[in-house]
């Protein structure tokens, strides 16, 4: 019998390690980043008080195109980056959630640095 292991529950162990390592604070807030099947997220978030100080995603109704590849994944870090530049955000500790950095995640945070954000 072969046994499928639950890569999701993989995914949130590496993400709980990377976790406890980095922390945002209000003056280098955490881009915290999920991808699913078909959308991708981000999230500028001030771990000190709990709270998102902007997001993103490829969800929004003025999104248009798909989550689910590279294309998408570069406007959604566009995106986010334009809203935390409007918001005087310039330095951020990237969350890359537990996924590996390729793919979308990759183009999403080179989207994020081409829009202003520095980490």
């Amino acid at each position: 019998m072969i046994i499928r292991r639950d890569t999701n529950a993989q995914r949130k162990k590496r993400h709980r390690r990377v976790r406890s390592k980095i922390s945002g604070t209000p003056d280098r807030p955490r881009l915290n980043v999920f991808r699913s099947e078909k959308h991708i997220y981000a999230q500028v978030i001030d771990d000190t008080v709990g709270a998102t100080l902007c997001s993103a995603s490829s969800v929004e109704k003025i999104f248009d195109g798909s989550g689910s590849n590279k294309e998408g994944a570069r406007k959604v870090g566009k995106v986010v980056a334009e809203r935390a530049v409007a918001k005087g955000i310039k330095n951020v500790v990237f969350d890359r959630g537990g996924y590996i950095y390729h793919g979308r995640v990759k183009e999403l945070a080179e989207a994020a640095r081409e829009g202003g954000l520095t980490f």
